[in-house]
């Protein structure tokens, strides 16, 4: 009998003798009952010859088998593909699952770990370092849109701009636009720094436009403002506080105010008897309330003051801020984020300041808005109508639904502005040229 292994078959085959015959041990020129393939490598095929015997006599069927038995069983083991170990691929199939499972369960246990600690350190770093808060505030170093030169106002759209640099302190220098009206912008082409101050002189009124925290004087949505101000008959002199922009100096809620008190006497020291009207937005509400306080206990109030998207205080508007939601239910808020404000010296108290203040007051503010929350506004209007320093004055506050989809700072698009401001300020035809 023959018996070939080839792969997981194993296949006999019998061959009937004359005679059985006693197993003889093979000679080292007869082939080996059992093959097997060098070590590492898959066994191809193995053959077993059984019933060889010296005497020719026939073996049977069950010796055949007994012989294929006594030869499997003396087979060296670590050599027969029925005990080697698992292939690689098969253990991987087995646990390749279990092993992906359990290291991606193990990275998002470190990244959760890291958030965790990050998102306890910070309100630490903040308290030990009061200068970040301020910063945040701020947002002074960010500067959009990028890569803008802003000498060339006329990059912009504005090209009845002119641009120049006023010292309100030594060591502090800051750029100036401004912005002649529409009707004159022919007029304007060509015309030195010399001229533009000159025309503040004419009939048209002025709009000192103080801007909020991030960004320049040439923002997107600011130099729209000017645009559609301008087209309605009004200079408009905007610039950017120390720090901002290409602004030097540092940044704090004392200069900032300063600054802007130095560009609203430069203003009328060339402006005549036009009309000055100052229009603060976002942040720059808490700069022109505490310009506008200034004003007035020195009783050179101007002639109306304009706040889009206005806040009541610093404290409160950080603490309605989108930024601070993750925090505001942390122990301890006050004493972490908004105390390192106060220490910081940065106030902007807008409703302390309307108590002061004895001009018009026009309120601008969006429903919808996410940065300044709409009820903070109408808390600030709540707060001066009522006031006695505005009693022989107009007070008006005109929110806009927030289907309209103006939020922070695109009021400018309201195709009813125009009429709003004709109404509150008492401007006679817009454009129209003395």
């Amino acid at each position: 009998m023959q018996v070939r292994i080839s792969g997981s078959q194993i296949l006999l085959q019998s061959s009937h003798e004359p005679q059985a015959r006693p197993k003889a041990a093979p000679s080292a020129s007869e082939t080996p009952p059992l093959q097997h393939d060098p070590p590492g490598e898959t066994p191809s095929s193995l053959t077993l010859k059984a019933g060889s015997c010296p005497s020719g006599a026939r073996c049977s069927s069950r010796t055949s088998s007994m012989a294929f038995s006594q030869n499997m069983s003396d087979a060296p083991r670590p050599c027969s593909f029925l005990n080697r170990p698992l292939s690689r691929q098969t253990v991987a199939g087995f646990t390749a699952p279990s092993l992906r499972r359990k290291g991606l369960w193990f990275r998002l246990r470190k990244i959760l770990l890291c958030v965790l600690g990050l998102y306890v350190a910070i309100p630490f770093l903040i308290k030990l370092c009061p200068g970040i808060q301020a910063k945040l505030i701020f947002l002074n170093f960010v500067r959009v849109p990028y890569f803008i030169d802003l000498k060339k106002p006329q990059d912009q759209g504005l090209n009845h701009t002119c641009n120049y640099y006023l010292q309100p302190e030594e060591d502090v220098t800051i750029g100036v636009w401004h912005t002649v009206p529409a009707v004159w912008w022919k007029d304007a082409q060509g015309k030195d720094q010399m001229w533009y101050e000159d025309v503040l002189a004419t009939s048209h009124p002025i709009i000192l436009y103080l801007h909020g925290n991030a960004g320049t004087r040439g923002g997107d949505h600011r130099v729209e403002l000017y645009k559609v101000l301008s087209s309605l008959g009004y200079h408009v002199v905007t610039f950017d506080y120390r720090g901002w922009g290409d602004s030097v100096g540092t940044p704090s809620e004392r200069g900032m105010t300063y600054d802007a008190l130095h560009v609203f006497d430069w203003i009328k020291a060339r402006s005549g008897d036009n009309p000055v009207y100052i229009w603060g937005h976002s942040l720059g509400t808490g700069v022109a309330t505490n310009l506008v306080r200034r004003l007035c206990e020195r009783e050179t109030p101007p002639d109306a003051l304009i706040l889009e998207s206005p806040f009541t205080n610093i404290r409160e508007e950080a603490k309605s801020h989108p930024f601070s939601v993750i925090y505001r239910y942390f122990p301890g808020f006050d004493w972490f984020f908004l105390d390192p404000i106060t220490s910081s010296g940065i106030k902007f108290a807008n409703d302390e300041n309307v108590k002061h203040i004895s001009c018009s007051l026009l309120i601008l503010h969006a429903e919808d808005d996410p940065v300044v929350p709409f009820q903070l506004g109408r808390k600030l209007y709540n707060i001066a109508a009522p006031s006695r320093s505005f009693r022989d004055f107009k007070v008006q506050f005109i929110p806009f639904h927030s289907d309209l989809g103006y939020r922070h700072k695109y009021i400018y698009k309201s195709p009813e502005l125009p009429r709003i401001l004709r109404e509150f300020l008492g401007k006679s035809e817009p454009g129209r040229q003395h």
